[in-house]
């Protein structure tokens, strides 16, 4: 018998990475819809002045990522956008048009993982109000 006119590949399973099962339990929330996928404390003042901080649910929709909030009795939830630095964005400034300042978010969890609030935060600036005269 003569050889094979071609060369045979077997291709065989790797090993996967050290942490995988993180990665897969995160990428396995990244296609489902309505699932939250992240969570990030904001700290802010409300209108009178006082400090506070809350969680905030990174929601996966349909068409991108959605935030919410709930502080006493205000509750504001922004629409979808590509992006979570986005949703973010839009929800600071809904709470921002109500008269909450100084208002910062961190990311705490991604799917399951405590980050052990190791990541950075990111300032939303307060708007520059016109001087009443």
């Amino acid at each position: 018998m003569g050889r094979a006119p071609f060369p045979i590949v077997i291709a065989l399973p790797q090993a996967a990475p050290y942490n995988s099962a993180a990665m897969t339990f995160f990428s396995s929330l990244i296609y489902q819809k309505n699932a939250v996928i992240e969570k990030h404390q904001l700290e802010a003042n409300d209108p009178p002045g006082r400090n506070f901080v809350r969680t905030v649910p990174i929601t996966r929709t349909v068409t991108g990522y959605s935030a919410k909030v709930q502080y006493e009795s205000v509750s504001e939830e922004t629409m979808s956008y590509p992006t979570v630095a986005e949703a973010l964005q839009a929800l600071a400034h809904k709470l921002q048009d109500l008269g909450f300042s100084r208002l910062r978010t961190r990311l705490n969890f991604r799917g399951a993982r405590y980050l052990a609030e190791k990541e950075p935060w990111i300032d939303y600036p307060d708007p520059v109000r016109p001087a009443r005269s």
